[in-house]
């Protein structure tokens, strides 16, 4: 009969636990918020950018490097990165001035023997 009793009372002592944990555990998700939100599908042109103006300014104290690089493009753009060296996976941050004019600050300064590409991600 004792040994009943102590199977109960363990079962019983289980029991009360799991009901606390599921309990904190409901409490931990029934927290959660979820924004509303959208989605949809759809279609647009995605047209590229025509670069021109390029120019190259060297370092006045290294000219065998190029220090940074300015250009036109073609539409507005928000956001335009550059790279002139295929082999390099690094694009440089250029400054947009009126929404076409981009500059590119290389740095450090990119030697011109190896400036084999140019390359130019922009966004709107």
């Amino acid at each position: 009969m004792t040994r009943t009793l102590k199977g109960k009372r363990r079962f019983l002592g289980a029991l009360v636990v799991a009901v606390v944990m599921a309990t904190g555990a409901y409490a931990f998700t029934a927290t959660n918020t979820v924004p509303a939100s959208s989605a949809g599908s759809g279609n647009g042109t995605i047209s590229g950018y025509t670069v021109s103006a390029i120019a190259y300014q060297l370092n006045a104290s290294t000219p065998s490097n190029i220090d940074t690089m300015t250009f036109t493009l073609s539409a507005n753009a928000t956001t335009v990165k550059a790279k002139v060296v295929s082999g390099s996976p690094t694009y440089t941050n250029c400054t947009v001035t009126g929404g076409v004019n981009a500059s590119c600050d290389f740095s450090p300064d990119i030697d011109i023997t190896t400036a084999d590409q140019l390359a130019v991600i922009a966004t709107s």
